[in-house]
């Protein structure tokens, strides 16, 4: 099979299992409901997604690694199968008495796990097929299909679960899961025949322990900030035991690693500027680019009105950049280079979120021209972030041998989803802070009822709209310091002591 052929096959994988990290976005209502939650438990619902996260970070250093000693094919197709058996137990949650909520999280933890895999290994089977100004260009391909996942997503979600409500509907979306990984699987382990990089590696060994230690104390991380009730605390309410447990396990891998003659992560890997430039980029971004997928749908709801799904399609300007941005990266970086590529990425994000910090409560209205300034800012936004994709990751693979591509590219989409999480507890933290500051206590002196509610709703609103424009600026500001982290490390080794 000839090398686009392959690649597309891959990216085809991903971006299944990209919307399966969406779907619940318009599922989640009818899915906790089978289960027996019902609105007044719904934050109950929590672990669906922090389990779904869980597995999704646990399983990158491990199943990343082990394609760098077994292959990407045959691990590809392992995480497909993994993946496939999280649709069915999602599928069949709530059929029966012992299938409840625990089978649920179960089915979305197996999902992660093979879905999280996956990402590693289409960007190291990008880097193993192509080379040099190609291998950008094919890593903003592969980056793409992952971004346009999340675009489509919560839309083929409900469209799907709509169309098939005779035959399953929510349960639907996830059994023809099942037919689509075999296809997948099956099509990348017959056409990588002709590319043996893809069956077998030189590599001598791989560190288990190493992987299980790391995969498990960030996956404990997830767990200890993700919020699970957001309206109160900004982390779990297990924020402290699952803290200290994973700096424990964190710690155990940081010994694990500074004594083994081969560690897990190559040494020369860990000293290296552009690659801790590249990492440290990678996590500021992550955390601007959560204020982005949390904030925007907010503010639709709480300062414009929009309905859930009015915000949802606010946001969906925003994604749309995404996929195109990070296909505009890998065809940039090919011409002007990964540092200037990155560079620019980042200072557009800054410039859209430095434009929405002086949005108004009427923004939807502004126009420049036939086109809403706020579709135009969303939209820019999007493409700086995925503009920066490929060129970082392409910078950490330069760096790394043909048998730590899998690895390399672990480390570089778990900086960006740690990034995202340690963002999402930062923002809560601070939203619920920075809101009661502003708002105050009101002072309501209207002379009927109706005439206070109406004051109260515009005093909210518009604390919340100054909220957002501070969270706005922090975001601009963290992208302008990911744009100064790449633009003084991440071009500073030159190509020709590239090890691939």
């Amino acid at each position: 099979m000839r090398r686009p052929l392959l690649l597309l096959v891959a990216g085809a994988g991903l971006f299944i299992t990209a919307l399966d990290a969406y779907v619940v976005v318009t599922l989640l209502p009818a899915m906790v409901a089978d289960v027996g939650l019902t609105i007044d438990r719904f934050e109950q619902a929590t672990p669906i997604v922090t389990g779904f996260l869980g597995g999704y970070v646990v399983a990158m250093p491990l199943l990343g690694a082990y394609s760098d000693v077994r292959g990407r094919a045959p691990v590809y197709a392992l995480c497909m199968l993994v993946f496939a058996a999280g649709s069915a137990i999602t599928a069949t949650a709530g059929l029966w008495t012992f299938a409840g909520l625990p089978w649920l999280v179960a089915g979305r933890f197996l999902q992660g796990l093979g879905g999280g895999g996956l990402v590693p290994l289409s960007l190291a089977l990008a880097a193993d097929l192509y080379r040099n100004e190609r291998r950008t260009a094919a890593l903003g391909s592969v980056a793409a299909m992952q971004e346009a996942g999340s675009v489509f997503g919560p839309l083929y979600g409900a469209t799907l679960a709509a169309a098939a409500a005779s035959i399953g509907g929510w349960r639907f979306v996830f059994w023809l899961n099942l037919p689509l990984a075999v296809l997948c699987a099956t099509g990348l382990v017959a056409g990588s025949r002709r590319q043996s990089r893809l069956d077998a590696s030189t590599a001598a060994s791989l560190d288990w322990v190493g992987a299980a230690l790391l995969g498990a104390g960030l996956g404990l991380l997830v767990l200890a900030l993700y919020p699970d009730d957001p309206n109160t605390r900004a982390t779990s309410g297990l924020f402290i035991p699952l803290g200290v447990l994973s700096l424990v396990v964190l710690g155990l891998y940081a010994r694990r690693q500074a004594t083994r003659l081969e560690p897990l992560i190559p040494a020369s890997l860990l000293r290296s500027r552009a690659f801790i430039g590249a990492t440290l980029a990678n996590l500021l971004i992550g955390v601007a680019l959560m204020v982005a997928l949390v904030d925007v749908p907010l503010l639709g709801r709480l300062v414009f009105k929009l309905d859930q799904l009015g915000s949802g399609l606010l946001l969906s300007r925003f994604l749309l950049g995404l996929p195109l941005g990070a296909l505009l990266g890998g065809l940039l970086a090919t011409r002007i280079g990964a540092r200037a590529t990155a560079v620019a990425g980042m200072i557009l994000a800054a410039a859209a979120f430095a434009q929405m910090t002086g949005w108004r409560a009427d923004e939807l209205a502004a126009r420049a021209g036939p086109l809403p300034v706020a579709d135009l800012a969303l939209i820019a936004c999007g493409l700086g972030f995925g503009i920066v994709i490929a060129p970082l990751a392409a910078r950490v693979l330069e760096l790394t041998k043909t048998e730590h591509h899998g690895l390399a590219s672990s480390l570089v989409v778990l900086s960006r989803t740690m990034g995202m999480l340690v963002g999402l507890a930062a923002l809560t933290a601070y939203g619920l802070y920075r809101f009661h500051q502003i708002l105050g206590t009101p002072q309501l002196n209207d002379p009927d009822v109706r005439a206070r509610v109406d004051h109260l709703e515009r005093l909210v609103a518009a604390a919340f709209l100054q909220e957002y424009r501070e969270i706005f600026a922090v975001a601009a500001a963290l992208c302008l310091l990911a744009a100064l982290v790449a633009g003084l490390t991440i071009g500073t080794q030159p190509r020709a002591a590239s090890k691939t």
